[in-house]
């Protein structure tokens, strides 16, 4: 569960639990009717800092090596964070509650922009000096905050099916599957495959942290459920949302899901499927760079999330940068942050890392597709991706989601009770 902060800024915004942008929560006098600073001049040159998740594929730290390389004066270190992501949140929010410059530049989960923005952590950047228009729309809207630009994107994120191609092929099935019934209907027929016979079915992300958010609001949205209607009002308490919450607390009653998987997070799945435990797997593309170094090399592929009665939706996820108000050196970091986020480095964190590029044009380009054939697969997870909350209390919705979601996989609440309590949980801050 995200861990709660105190709040330097009290806000009375009126919380919602999907895609709606909160009215701001600042200070008297933060110099706009909107509660939101004005664009900052960036001045000052020299080193700065870059604080992120602690980078497992070495990328990152190549990416900074070559603009310290080129900017000896002007030097970039890298202050890893831990790879939990609730951690790494509530590091940067006792960071800026401080008003600590120790962080210049922060490498943030595209939900936490609204947050940032509207409690002035970070600064607006100016959007005409960065190629927006080059980018996904769907993902540059993640780094915007009443229509202003707040957070730039790096990578984004869509959730895929990997698939083990070979034992499917072996079973007499041809394609992945695209509803959770024939995803279940497969398990049962490569179970009786001798060399298949201990294998588990599915996993995703159950453990209470943010994946589980993440897989929550994905059942649901591929069951044809919202959490929020559309005006913006919580409604998950619904028929259609209670038939995703259904399919993932029946998969682990009746084992398409294996029980250790309500401990995986985003690594111990992508472990379970290259050792070959797993025949299906939701993650994001990072894995497939991994597992084509691992035993299941050239045995799986990658396809659209299934759903209820077709292909389901996957959640939005990714990374922004963006940029502390409280750091030194800002116009050094306006330009690093340019550095970082450019085509050439999108294809070198897509190249390196399997990280979704933000640009259209690197999932067209047909060298790259033939070398990492899920990009088609991936751009239409995109472009059809359900943005989470974009709210200023991102935390205190993800936090409820994830409460009333790990006690129904758990079997202390029914589905039925566990969305009757997260509604009133959203309801309740809803009135604040």
């Amino acid at each position: 569960m995200i861990a709660r902060t105190s709040r330097v800024l009290q806000c009375s915004a009126v919380l919602v639990a999907a895609g709606l942008v909160l009215t701001a929560c600042g200070s008297s006098d933060s110099g706009s009717s909107s509660g939101q600073s004005k664009s900052p001049s960036f001045t000052g040159r020299g080193p700065i800092t870059f604080a992120a998740a602690k980078d497992s594929s070495g990328v990152v730290q190549k990416v900074i090596d070559n603009w310290n390389t080129q900017h000896p004066k002007e030097k970039v270190t890298f202050v890893q964070l831990p790879a939990d992501v609730n951690q790494q949140r509530q590091q940067m929010i006792q960071n800026a509650e401080t008003k600590s410059d120790a962080y210049t530049v922060l490498w943030m989960d595209v939900v936490w922009t609204s947050e940032f923005a509207a409690h002035q952590w970070i600064d607006q950047l100016p959007a005409d000096q960065f190629p927006l228009d080059k980018m996904l729309k769907p993902v540059v809207e993640t780094g915007k905050y009443r229509g202003n630009l707040y957070a730039v994107p790096q990578s984004s994120d869509g959730g895929v099916l990997y698939y083990r191609t070979d034992l499917l092929k072996k079973a007499g099935i041809s394609a992945a599957p695209t509803t959770w019934a024939e995803m279940r209907a497969d398990c049962a027929k490569v179970k009786q495959l001798p060399e298949a016979k201990d294998l588990d079915c599915y996993a995703g992300q159950f453990q209470k942290y943010e994946g589980l958010t993440v897989n929550f609001a994905e059942a649901v949205n591929s069951a044809g459920g919202v959490i929020t209607d559309a005006a913006g009002k919580p409604n998950v308490n619904t028929p259609a949302a209670k038939k995703g919450l259904d399919f993932l607390v029946d998969s682990f009653k009746d084992g398409t899901i294996p029980k250790e998987a309500i401990t995986y997070q985003e690594e111990e799945g992508r472990q379970a499927f290259q050792s070959g435990k797993l025949l299906f797997l939701r993650n994001w593309p990072y894995v497939y760079s991994l597992a084509e170094k691992s035993k299941v090399a050239g045995k799986f592929a990658v396809a659209p999330l299934p759903g209820l009665t077709g292909a389901g939706s996957s959640s939005l996820g990714g990374h922004n940068v963006a940029l502390s108000s409280f750091a030194k050196n800002k116009a050094t970091a306006l330009d690093f942050m340019k550095f970082f986020t450019s085509e050439a480095s999108a294809a070198t964190f897509l190249k390196d890392a399997s990280m979704a590029p933000p640009y259209g044009s690197l999932y067209d380009d047909a060298a790259l597709v033939e070398q990492y054939p899920y990009l088609p697969v991936l751009k239409k997870s995109i472009l059809g991706a359900v943005p989470r909350p974009r709210v200023v209390q991102y935390g205190d919705a993800s936090s409820a989601i994830q409460q009333e979601a790990y006690a129904a996989l758990n079997g202390d609440k029914s589905s039925a009770q566990a969305l009757k309590d997260l509604q009133s949980e959203l309801q309740k801050s809803a009135a604040l």
